[in-house]
């Protein structure tokens, strides 16, 4: 394997990097549009042009074999939506997607803007709040598990469960050992549910229940699906709506734009989302030699696609360190692209919708009472901590 070009010892999921990552993703853009990182021994794909054309080339970025960067969550997770290529993955994406359409999703309109309008009255007449604990995370907590018919008996552990799923995805260190115990918890939960069809009537689980009774779906299928609605559902709706949170405190004038034009609500989480990806980054194994710029990939190598750095390429964006809900942000890769991108991005942004258009009648002022904490995680990039005033 030739490894020319580039290549670097940085620790991309040390502590330090973890909390302040975007010097070293500009550092790595400007070495090269593949890197070699040798303590893992695969490739980055840093650059936007290079990780777009990896997520739209599903046959030679194959997903199949995995998308983690270690092999005991590979082997786990083979045959689930995430690491399934074509034909596979286009059966497991409609039965995600059924009810996940902009049109499936519009019935719902009604009653999250009605949720959100409590909630948010709710934090205005308290005045301080947790804009993570409170807000970003109190509503898809609430939101979701209703949707797939969650008894109420184990929703105190999805967040830290639906953290361990993606913590593993990581190379195999601490933090990916120590998550491995939730994740077997979350995975057992979602057995029981669709083993003792303890789901709500008429919920998307129960829906999906009855289609598997019927022999339209594989009921060996059911657990996994419940987590590819549980997981990723969660923590990167509770990213995005504390990035926005965080960046109308300290970008006032943003917010007013937002309050004079509420057209604007609609690309909050796409800039909050391509400054902050929710999801740093997804392995993908080669299956057949590739070039990128003079560097060889060999059949067999990883590539670590980083969506976080893509995001922020100042090749692809002006100003990229910047948030602007006037940007057009078409082609941000935060959800991904191409047969793999976030099938659930559609009830993110209907739910982003509601809160913001509910804190727009409110609000005039996001004040921070401290600095945000952000968390130490393998592959979600999140605020863990946000104290926040609010003015009416």
């Amino acid at each position: 394997m030739t490894r020319t070009i580039a290549s670097t010892d940085i620790d991309l999921f040390a502590d330090e990097v973890i909390a302040d990552p975007h010097p070293t993703y500009r550092a790595l853009r400007e070495q090269g549009p593949a890197v070699w990182m040798s303590r893992y021994e695969c490739w980055i794909l840093p650059r936007y042009a290079e990780v777009f054309t990896a997520l739209r080339d599903h046959d030679t970025f194959s997903s199949a074999s995995g998308v983690s960067l270690n092999d005991l969550m590979n082997q786990a997770t083979k045959g689930s939506t995430l690491c399934t290529d074509p034909p596979e993955h286009d059966q497991l994406r409609r039965i995600l997607g059924t009810r996940l359409t902009p049109r499936a999703l519009q019935g719902h309109k009604e009653d999250f803007l009605a949720r959100a309008r409590v909630l948010v009255d709710g934090l205005v007449d308290r005045g301080s709040f947790d804009a993570v604990t409170d807000f970003a995370s109190a509503f898809p907590l609430s939101v979701v598990p209703d949707l797939l018919g969650c008894p109420e008996d184990g929703r105190e552990h999805l967040l830290k469960w639906a953290a361990a799923a993606f913590q593993a995805e990581g190379p195999m260190n601490e933090r990916t050992q120590a998550s491995l115990p939730a994740l077997q918890e979350f995975i057992g939960y979602t057995s029981r549910l669709a083993a003792n069809a303890e789901l709500a009537p008429g919920s998307w689980g129960d829906q999906m229940l009855q289609e598997a009774r019927a022999g339209e779906i594989d009921e060996k299928l059911l657990p996994p699906l419940l987590i590819d609605y549980l997981g990723p559902s969660i923590d990167t709706t509770i990213s995005a709506l504390s990035t926005a949170i965080w960046q109308f405190a300290t970008h006032p004038e943003q917010w007013d734009a937002l309050r004079e034009d509420r057209s604007l609500i609609g690309n909050v989480v796409n800039e909050a989302v391509r400054l902050e990806a929710p999801i740093r980054g997804f392995a993908r194994h080669l299956t057949q030699d590739y070039e990128v710029d003079g560097a060889t990939f060999a059949a067999g190598d990883w590539v670590f696609v980083s969506y976080a750095s893509a995001n922020r390429d100042e090749r692809r964006w002006e100003r990229p360190d910047e948030f602007d809900i006037h940007r057009n942000t078409g082609g941000h890769v935060g959800f991904g692209s191409g047969i793999h991108s976030c099938v659930g991005q559609g009830l993110a942004k209907l739910e982003a919708q509601a809160l913001f258009t509910a804190l727009a009648d409110r609000v005039t002022r996001f004040e921070l009472t401290s600095e945000p904490v952000w968390s130490i995680h393998n592959i979600l990039r999140g605020i863990g901590s946000l104290p926040v005033t609010v003015r009416t």
